[in-house]
């Protein structure tokens, strides 16, 4: 079988947003453990300059399923509604997304290789074929929005390690 638009992509999408959601796990389990507000940890920033946790794991579903939702409309903009406030909420975003991307036809995906799709955020345009935004715009900025919800909780001292990341590896069988 050759690599396909759908193999490079939403197998690797679903193994990290399942590492994203025990991240999610484990940050509520420490504010239980450590008698903290979870607003510490779901506002938590590497920088001042940054977005929060609740930010970061929100984008790792819009640049998965939320990526080629806009590839079908043949436009993606950036979401700017109010960022989620609880575990709870964080976890049926990333839910959400895997099981959408579950239900996903490889053969439709696929068609949608060579779509047209503008990337619009305010009076920014960027135009792409399907494949060329998700392999070249979605998935790193995916992979950048885990990484980053992963080093937000390990700077704030959760004991996290590269299993946490990495997820279920899908090995030969």
């Amino acid at each position: 079988m050759g690599l396909t638009l759908y193999s490079a992509t939403v197998p690797s999408f679903r193994q990290i947003l399942g590492s994203v959601a025990g991240l999610i796990s484990k940050a509520e389990a420490h504010c239980a453990e450590q008698g903290l507000a979870p607003a510490e940890l779901i506002e938590a920033r590497l920088a001042p300059d940054m977005l929060p946790f609740s930010f970061q794991i929100r984008s790792t579903a819009n640049h998965s399923i939320g990526a080629i939702e806009g590839i079908r409309r043949g436009s993606y903009s950036p979401d700017r509604s109010a960022l989620p406030g609880t575990f709870h909420e964080l976890k049926q975003i990333v839910a959400a997304a895997d099981a959408a991307l579950a239900a996903l036809d490889p053969a439709e995906l696929d068609a949608l290789a060579d779509r047209e799709v503008m990337f619009v955020a305010g009076e920014r345009r960027l135009a792409f074929t399907g494949q060329d935004y998700l392999l070249s715009f979605a998935q790193p900025n995916f992979y950048f929005h885990a990484t980053t919800a992963y080093d937000i909780l390990r700077a704030r001292g959760l004991p996290l390690g590269k299993r946490d990341y990495a997820g279920q590896l899908r090995v030969k069988r």
